[in-house]
């Protein structure tokens, strides 16, 4: 099974679907505490993957174990689980027993470069730091920091831009890597597969 996309806290969209569930259940739906009007409901984790049958997605969501002997915990997390079912989609719950520590570290280490709006880059510098970025990636066992900073150099950055790319594109999944191995950017980084996108722009500077 391979990850080939995740997306954190996806709404759960239209919010009268999950206002009409809630209503079915005779439940409250979430709300703003202040205001009182109803808020779009999110699932933590968007999860596409890669299976021999093809390519599939599943909905988790993450709560602490403890919280799911709350009446009004799981009132919310059903609501949740007709959503997905109404959808065919896989959804379960996942609990910090059953989510590994470099899954978290990594999420969290990568999420805040999803966006290329959180670069301050250009779409062409992006894409000459991801071009060089990925040569050595992928020909080299250069520890990532290395990689990074020689990129710095090598295109007169400011310290820590070309990091913030590589960050960017384990984020946006343009490479793939096994998630549940810990991504330390002082050991060399193993890519299981790069984007067509990344692809291209390789292919481009050989052409």
């Amino acid at each position: 099974m391979l990850v080939a996309d995740i997306r954190e806290q996806y709404p759960l969209l239209p919010l009268e679907e999950t206002q009409e569930i809630a209503q079915q259940l005779n439940i409250r739906h979430p709300a703003n505490p202040r205001t009182k009007d109803p808020i779009v409901m999110t699932t933590d984790f968007v999860v596409t993957v890669n299976q021999s049958i093809g390519v599939t997605e599943q909905a988790r969501t993450v709560k602490p174990k403890e919280k799911l002997s709350s009446a009004r915990v799981l009132e919310k997390l059903e609501i949740e689980r007709l959503y997905w079912q109404g959808r065919g989609i896989s959804w379960g719950i996942v609990t910090e027993n059953e989510i590994s520590k470099a899954f978290a570290d990594n999420v969290a280490w990568i999420h805040p470069f999803r966006h290329p709006s959180s670069l301050s880059l250009t779409e062409i510098e992006i894409e000459q730091i991801s071009y060089v970025l990925t040569q050595q990636v992928m020909q080299t066992d250069t520890p990532l920091a290395a990689i990074t900073t020689d990129c710095d150099n090598q295109l007169g950055l400011p310290p820590g831009t070309s990091l913030c790319v590589a960050r960017h594109l384990l984020a946006s999944r343009h490479w793939i890597v096994d998630m549940n191995r810990a991504i330390q950017p002082r050991e060399p980084l193993l890519l299981l597969k790069v984007s067509p996108q990344v692809s291209e722009l390789q292919m481009g500077e050989v052409g």
